[in-house]
């Protein structure tokens, strides 16, 4: 952990650990593509690149080193495994990274990304998945799965592939009924990063999670981040989790 003086508080290098993050998520769906090519058998399109790896595990340890500065014990703090939490739908689900503390759950969250060619085939998969398992767990939560403890945080963090794509408008279906407005932008519908945009802001505006960010990212030798929304930044979301910590 490198760590930065100013006016005599140490903070953490939160935007250049970001970017080495993302940048090692790339580097990880590379190596497992490799791998597949080497050993002969590559799963479909994109595919070969999420199976066999752990991409996003150097963002749950920058998320973890935080939580760890802001007084959460190591032990507490669990990314990879031991990251079974019931539900109430289903017996348990499992979460990305979980804190437990004093048996008490303290926090629960969910890292996602999307990337790769043909965006569009699972972004209604993926909002889907993020409100049926925030649902899950705040049920589970009051029907008294998880004990009298005061409410979790929920997190929600996407990272979405930046190309050209994913910010080309995108008109919706509509045989029968029109779409909500939010979805329709000069007479055309909006990009799917605006589609994952007004997913991550709902999420929270319905308090389905507790705090949310949305990243893009360039898929290059130096990535490019872009945080299109001041309500979705990371450093935003860094802020809530350190609150709901104290």
């Amino acid at each position: 952990m490198e760590w930065i003086a100013t006016n005599g508080t140490r903070q953490m290098e939160i935007d250049r650990r970001l970017r080495l993050a993302i940048q090692s998520y790339w580097n990880g769906r590379a190596a497992n593509r490799t791998k597949q090519d080497l050993t002969g058998r590559r799963d479909a399109g994109a595919r070969g690149e999420v199976t066999g790896g752990q991409q996003m595990a150097a963002l749950e340890r920058l998320v973890a080193d935080i939580l760890r500065d802001a007084g959460i014990p190591r032990a507490d703090i669990r990314a990879r495994a031991h990251l079974e939490l019931p539900g109430y739908f289903r017996s348990t689900k499992k979460w990305d990274l979980v804190v437990v503390s004093n048996s008490q759950l303290v926090m629960a969250m969910e890292f996602k990304s999307q990337a790769g060619k043909s965006i569009g085939n699972n972004v209604n998969n993926r909002a889907e998945e993020a409100v049926g398992s925030a649902k899950d767990i705040w049920t589970a939560y009051r029907e008294g799965r998880f004990g009298s403890a005061p409410a979790p945080l929920l997190g929600y963090f996407f990272l979405l592939e930046d190309q050209p794509e994913v910010r080309t408008a995108v008109k919706s279906k509509e045989p029968h009924f029109p779409v909500d407005p939010v979805f329709v932008e000069n007479g055309q519908g909006v990009s799917y990063a605006q589609r994952y945009e007004i997913l991550c802001r709902r999420l929270v505006m319905e308090r389905l999670y507790s705090t949310a960010c949305f990243v893009l990212a360039t898929n290059a030798e130096r990535t490019r981040i872009t945080e299109p929304a001041d309500d979705l930044t990371f450093r935003r979301f860094v802020a809530a989790l350190r609150g709901h910590v104290l």
